[in-house]
């Protein structure tokens, strides 16, 4: 039965999670593009001078790309579910509702860990050929609330997709647009280090946001 679900999952997602990693792969390629412009027209230690003391964010073309794959993987998992109200035959399933629930939430945890984790660690590689220890720490501390608010536009779009009643979807959409902004304030680089434990501990705590909207989704509410 985990297989059968997990399968699903995968049948409806398996495409977009390819195109939206390509995007993830091609936003850290474009950006290490214009680094090596950058210092082949300006001198490494120019540009790093630059980047040091003048707040220049090298990463910057990072900025929406987590929260635009989070969003996806949300509105391709969960809006076929609400067609018909497929999802009722999901919870009619020999198998405990939340646990059901629960599974393909862990499904979208896990493709996105997948994701992110691979741009991530193919924009760490990439910093660390142009740039010094200190340089790369501060752009991996700003980067870290941009990944972090991709797993939060998964949860929140989760459970506004999933929402039976219109004024209930409204308002988790306003919610949901203010405390994403956390995850964006301006700043110089690395200076969200004493902030990245707490956003985290947000979003791990918002994951089950999704049980309230499913909840009444599958009571029968309208």
């Amino acid at each position: 039965m985990i297989k059968s679900i997990v399968y699903k999952e995968w049948i409806k997602t398996r495409w977009f999670l390819l195109i939206l990693t390509a995007v993830g792969l091609l936003a850290v390629g474009n950006i290490f593009l214009k680094v090596q412009h950058a210092i082949t027209f300006n001198e490494a230690h120019k540009y790093w001078y630059l980047v040091l003391f003048q707040n220049q964010q090298y990463f910057k073309g990072l900025k929406f790309v987590p929260l635009v794959i989070g969003l996806g993987i949300a509105l391709v998992q969960y809006i076929p579910e609400i067609t018909a109200k497929r999802i009722k035959l999901t919870f009619h399933l020999p198998i405990n509702e939340n646990r059901v629930l629960l599974m393909m939430l862990g499904y979208g945890i896990v493709v996105l860990l997948f994701c992110f984790a691979l741009v991530f660690i193919i924009f760490t590689l990439f910093s660390q050929h142009f740039f010094g220890e200190e340089i790369v720490h501060a752009a991996l501390v700003s980067v870290t609330p941009w990944f972090l608010a991709g797993f939060a536009a998964y949860f929140l779009t989760a459970m506004i997709v999933l929402e039976a009643i219109w004024k209930y979807r409204v308002f988790y959409f306003l919610a949901s647009a203010a405390f994403i902004l956390f995850f964006f304030e301006k700043g110089i680089a690395g200076a969200y280090a004493p902030l990245n434990w707490k956003l985290a501990v947000l979003t791990l705590l918002i994951s089950l946001s999704l049980t309230f909207s499913a909840y009444r989704f599958r009571k029968g509410e309208m």
